[in-house]
């Protein structure tokens, strides 16, 4: 008896819309585990919110039934006693699904108040708990905080331990790898097929990493356009793929597309002397006139040529961000060290007007594009918005023209400019935000996992993309990852991170031929 089966279903936003998902057919026994992959826009995320009813917009049409429960029939009190108890989700982008104005303690403990029936202190351990397990260090300390203060990967498992508080039936984890470096991958799978095992509990994981599906896995659905084209038992699918579309996802893997970096005797385009950050910690309360720092990046030195790319890589937490952060000077709260050089000119100096002014040589693309772009302005706003900032002479219609011209650059059709971000693709919003930081032309770009949240085959459409847009324009990325096949793809020299201390630096095939340090030893076993 399955736990879960639908039957022709098709989703649509608006009765008169097309279909994004078109008379589908899937079935979900207790205790398994099924993967649904994809490509960017084939409908895996809508079919998964679709399960919970979580888009009221969405109109739908088939069958969907829950443990004999039609959930399409389903009132809103029924929803609610299945929602987050019965059936729990793991969203995509932590960020937006977080609530920003609560701590992660606080978020937690309201899924166990409202399902589990948990006194205060019996809260308070039970989210301990779920911390430790989903590999959150500090648990204690980060209990108080609030998600802007986490980094992507301890927000992701933040999201993980609020899943799994219900105890759910079914566990519906929509890419919940994204943003997790690869050792810490393996262990969130672990944690989820251990909590499987345990309880029985069924899992549909939506996925584009299918090094991680096939270790995980029991079977696996294949999605294209709205439709499932494959279903298979893993084993026989990576083995033996009967549609051609199956066979393309198989077959896409990062290869290397840099070009060689040129020596060069001229000044870097960046540099950074003692760089360093701390973050201010509560002190006991015995001890209320201390100030406790928690050193976030240890002094570092750093170089960035014309036309090279410096990867930045490490586990979640190790401060990969903090140093992108820093180097854009965006950091306001905590204390930082050291001297930063942009373009020839001392920006750890800068302040103010000249300190914006500045900016527009160096640009960041942020992990999360869906959470960076503002949802009350489309395309066109969105992208021309920094013309505003640093060129308000310009006229409406030479910002248009520029809008117009870099969408072009990244692959996108200018006639998009009036949607929003939500009606995009995770993939499109990823270009958008790249042609929102190159609209200024600037000399760098920081790109904070630009791929992570991208397919096997998109993800290699935008690494081309940045290949080519750095041999156009002679760009310098700052490439921030834990996807150590992206770094190989795409990186002149890395710089390994852990803990906020630089554990090695090196060109990249040095680094990934003969490491030095036993923790690139680590990153690079969990990625083969």
């Amino acid at each position: 008896m399955s736990l879960l089966q639908i039957e022709q279903l098709s989703l649509r936003f608006g009765a008169q819309a097309r279909a994004v998902v078109s008379e589908l057919a899937l079935s979900l026994n207790a205790g398994e585990k099924l993967a649904l992959v994809g490509e960017s826009g084939s409908g895996k995320s809508v079919l998964a919110r679709a399960i919970l009813r979580l888009d009221s917009d969405v109109c739908a049409s088939g069958r969907m039934i829950f443990d004999g429960i039609s959930l399409l029939d389903a009132s809103p009190v029924q929803l609610r006693t299945i929602r987050g108890r019965r059936i729990a989700m793991i969203f995509q982008e932590p960020m937006t699904a977080l609530n920003p104005l609560q701590t992660i303690g606080q978020q937690i403990a309201e899924v166990l108040h409202l399902h589990g029936g948990y006194s205060p202190k019996a809260q308070r351990q039970r989210v301990l708990e779920l911390l430790h397990r989903t590999g959150i260090s500090d648990a204690e300390q980060k209990l108080r905080r609030y998600p802007h203060q986490l980094s992507g990967g301890q927000r992701q498992r933040v999201m993980i331990a609020m899943a799994l508080a219900g105890e759910p039936e079914l566990l519906i984890a929509d890419e919940p790898t994204t943003a997790l470096d690869v050792t810490v991958q393996a262990q969130i799978l672990t944690l989820l097929a251990d909590i499987q095992r345990e309880r029985g509990m069924a899992v549909l994981l939506i996925s584009h990493d299918l090094n991680l599906v096939r270790r995980f896995a029991d079977r696996v659905a294949v999605m294209r356009h709205g439709r499932v084209v494959e279903t298979a038992p893993v084993a026989e699918l990576f083995a033996a793929p009967s549609h051609p579309y199956t066979q393309q996802l198989l077959a896409a893997r990062p290869q290397r597309i840099a070009m060689p970096a040129s020596p060069s005797r001229a000044e870097p385009c960046l540099s950074a002397r003692q760089l360093s950050h701390a973050y201010r910690q509560d002190a006991p309360a015995w001890q209320f006139w201390r100030q406790h720092w928690q050193t976030i990046l240890a002094p570092l030195d750093l170089t960035l040529q014309a036309g090279e790319t410096l990867a930045i890589v490490g586990e979640s937490g190790s401060g990969k961000t903090t140093l992108a952060l820093s180097l854009l000077r965006l950091l306001q709260a905590g204390r930082g060290g050291g001297t930063l050089t942009v373009a020839g000119r001392d920006f750890s100096a800068l302040s103010g007007a000249a300190l914006r002014a500045a900016r527009r040589d160096i640009q960041m693309v942020f992990q999360d594009p869906f959470a960076a772009l503002s949802p009350r302005m489309n395309v066109g706003e969105i992208v021309a918005e920094a013309l505003l900032v640093h060129e308000p002479a310009a006229t409406a219609a030479e910002r248009a023209d520029r809008v117009a011209q870099v969408l072009q650059e990244v692959g996108l059709d200018s006639a998009l400019m009036s949607r929003y971000p939500h009606e995009f693709s995770g993939g499109q919003r990823q270009r958008i935000a790249i042609a929102r930081a190159l609209i200024l032309k600037p000399r760098i770009l920081i790109l904070d996992e630009p791929t992570s949240a991208l397919d096997a085959t998109v993800q290699l459409q935008v690494l081309q993309l940045l290949a080519d847009l750095q041999r156009l324009h002679g760009l310098s990325y700052v490439l921030v990852s834990h996807d150590m096949a992206v770094v190989r793809a795409l990186a002149h020299r890395v710089l390994v991170l852990k803990a906020g201390i630089v554990q090695e630096a090196a060109d990249v095939e040095p680094l990934f031929t003969q490491p030095r340090s036993d923790y690139t030893r680590q990153l690079l076993s969990a990625m083969f």
